[in-house]
């Protein structure tokens, strides 16, 4: 049944030599790495407005020079990233870049940094894509949170089927979305330009507006910052691309870069001469679109769709670059190594299943609210921004390769800008970005006992050259069964113990509850082995674990003496379906967990199939 079910959700396996047709195209990889940066048009430029409009209407203005200088800052970080594709193709992006040149921990900062911001792309876009829903909706607005919840597991299903498949579907409601948002740009800046919209905004741009602070304005600036999220997971997803994968990639980004550019000048321009004011209920990108289509027909309800679908979706970034970033870090030894095991369609199915989960934990947190989860999305990508691009400049001045010095300026550029708005995210929104430095002071403690647990089995199972492992002559063997009652499958054990042991000894735990039980069981199991010692331990307190633990200890020192070996054999039946196992208790599971503690004991299990 399960495996049915997995293969109608899934789909069928695919051969590890079918990985070269999952690669993507220019097309695919557009859709499929950008939905992030470009759907992030939808809450970016609010933000800016939101801070804006807190003080003065009349301040709204201020969004075109902000506007200004996020454009600058999307030049530098897509000039700087392009670098980073061709200098580190192998992938992993900021973490890759920060490791080669700012040293082990550099790296791990930008790669946790980046782990976590994955989770919050995920939690962002999904929350984002509900309210422009609720928006056209409103009857559906006490049902924020569990319509994100179902939105992330859709996405989680769509790319455990494989990214080529993913792609395929992704490229609907992203290219969807461009043209409608290209449209209704245009259409906007057409009906200006005709005199069909009046300029409405509160003031005219250069007004001198009472209030407004360097602090009021580097708040705007940093919460319209977070427009740029999203543009580093091309350089995450290198290997994904068809060859030439450098040329592929930085072509992608690039292309990316321009529509976001365009995107975001619109809104930023249609919002400030509409004079439109954020509300709960309405987003700026809703209000241009009732204004630019005269009300809400059907140019503003297919705004309104596209804008929906491609925030939902934009959370596939993150599915995208997050498994590939923990791939790396597993490799590394610094993430379980479970991170590295590709699923049945060739995807790295546990850490899309990881980020699913993470996303939907944020989302319960945060309550679905956007606003919440965006000054800590922030800190998260800025953070490897200015690690990656201080990293290159480190990385120019050692291979002084090309261009290398007029490389370093646009790094050392990116690099300031994106630092500032670390320092102005922690500065001015300390009370929401705070837990980050909790998150990542854990994160790092967690990196470092993963490398050093997998260091030491490593020294431990490393064998030496010119050496031989010392294997240890027994004389004999003790085998331990544990009996429940007497049944096939003890009898089966018995007899699989007699075939491998010197010394067998059954051992049968009795307990208050049934008194005439264990006498019945030891007469029932003489009858049928009267040359197998049976030892019954009486336990007060309904306990099976301790009493056999005690038990195997004395019998192994006592073995260990005669330089016997000491082997535990526990019985159990299977069904012959799997979905019965719920019906019976795990015993025999939790048996073996215990004794897998004992150093000189081996644990040993004996299955009985049962075929009805």
């Amino acid at each position: 049944m399960w495996s049915y079910l997995k293969r109608v959700l899934i789909g069928k396996p695919l051969k590890t030599l079918d990985e070269g047709g999952m690669h993507l195209s220019k097309f695919k990889a557009l859709a499929l790495l950008s939905s992030d940066a470009l759907s992030s048009v939808a809450y970016g430029p609010e933000q800016i407005t939101t801070v804006l409009v807190a003080l003065s209407a009349v301040a709204l203005w201020y969004s075109i020079p902000i506007a200004v200088v996020v454009l600058i800052l999307l030049l530098a970080i897509t000039l700087s990233y392009r670098q980073i594709i061709h200098a580190y193709p192998g992938g992993g992006g900021a973490y890759m870049v920060a490791s080669a040149n700012w040293g082990r921990d550099g790296g791990l900062v930008a790669g946790g940094s980046l782990l976590v911001d994955y989770m919050l792309t995920v939690a962002v876009s999904t929350t984002s894509g509900t309210e422009a829903i609720t928006s056209a909706i409103p009857a559906l607005y006490p049902y924020s949170v569990p319509i994100a919840i179902v939105i992330v597991f859709l996405i989680m299903a769509m790319n455990l089927r494989g990214m080529s498949e993913s792609a395929n579907i992704l490229t609907v409601p992203v290219y969807f979305f461009v043209v409608v948002l290209f449209v209704t740009i245009g259409w906007g800046l057409f009906n200006i330009v005709t005199g069909n919209i009046e300029f409405q905004a509160p003031a005219a741009i250069g007004k001198a507006v009472p209030g407004v602070s360097i602090f009021l304005l580097i708040r705007a600036f940093s919460a319209g910052s977070s427009s740029l999220t999203g543009v580093e997971a091309i350089s995450n997803a290198v290997p994904n691309f068809n060859a030439p994968r450098s040329k592929n990639a930085a072509a992608t980004l690039s292309i990316m870069s321009l529509i976001l550019a365009c995107f975001f000048a619109g809104v930023i321009f249609l919002s400030y001469y509409l004079g439109v004011m954020p509300n709960g209920h309405a987003t700026v990108l809703s209000q241009i679109g009732a204004a630019v289509y005269g009300g809400h027909g059907v140019g503003y309800y297919l705004l309104q769709v596209s804008t929906a679908l491609i925030l939902a979706v934009a959370a596939n970034t993150g599915f995208s670059a997050f498994p590939i970033l923990a791939y790396n870090l597993a490799k590394d030894k610094f993430m379980p190594h479970a991170f590295m095991d590709r699923g049945d369609r060739l995807g790295y199915s546990n850490g899309i299943i990881a980020l699913a989960v993470g996303a939907v934990v944020l989302i319960l947190i945060f309550h679905g609210k956007t606003t919440a989860l965006i000054p800590l999305y922030a800190v998260g990508v800025f953070v490897p921004f200015t690690l990656s691009q201080s990293g290159m400049i480190i990385h120019w001045f050692r291979t002084r390769e090309g261009w290398w010095l007029g490389k370093s300026v646009i790094n050392l550029i990116g690099a300031l800008i994106s630092l500032f708005l670390v320092v102005a995210l922690f500065w001015q929104h300390f009370e929401k970005v705070w837990p980050y430095l909790i998150i990542m002071a854990l994160l790092l403690l967690l990196f470092h006992k993963i490398h050093e647990h997998y260091r030491k089995v490593a020294e431990q199972l490393r064998v030496a050259a010119k050496s031989t492992v010392q294997i240890k002559d027994f004389d004999g063997a003790t085998v331990i069964v544990l009996v429940s009652n007497v049944t096939k499958v003890t009898a089966g054990a018995i007899n699989y113990a007699r075939s491998i042991g010197d010394y067998v000894i059954a051992m049968h735990i009795s307990f208050d509850e049934n008194p005439g039980k264990e006498h019945k069981t030891a007469n029932e199991f003489k009858a049928e082995f009267p040359d197998v010692r049976f030892v019954d331990i009486h336990s007060s307190y309904r306990s099976i674990a301790a009493p056999t633990l005690r038990f195997v200890d004395v019998i192994a020192k006592r073995a260990a003496a005669r330089n016997y070996s000491t082997t535990v054999l526990v019985p159990q039946f299977v069904p012959r379906h799997p979905w019965q196992m719920a019906l019976h208790n795990q015993t025999s599971l939790r048996l073996r967990g215990i004794l897998n503690s004992r150093e000189n004991v081996i644990v040993s299990t004996y299955n009985y199939h049962l075929k009805e």
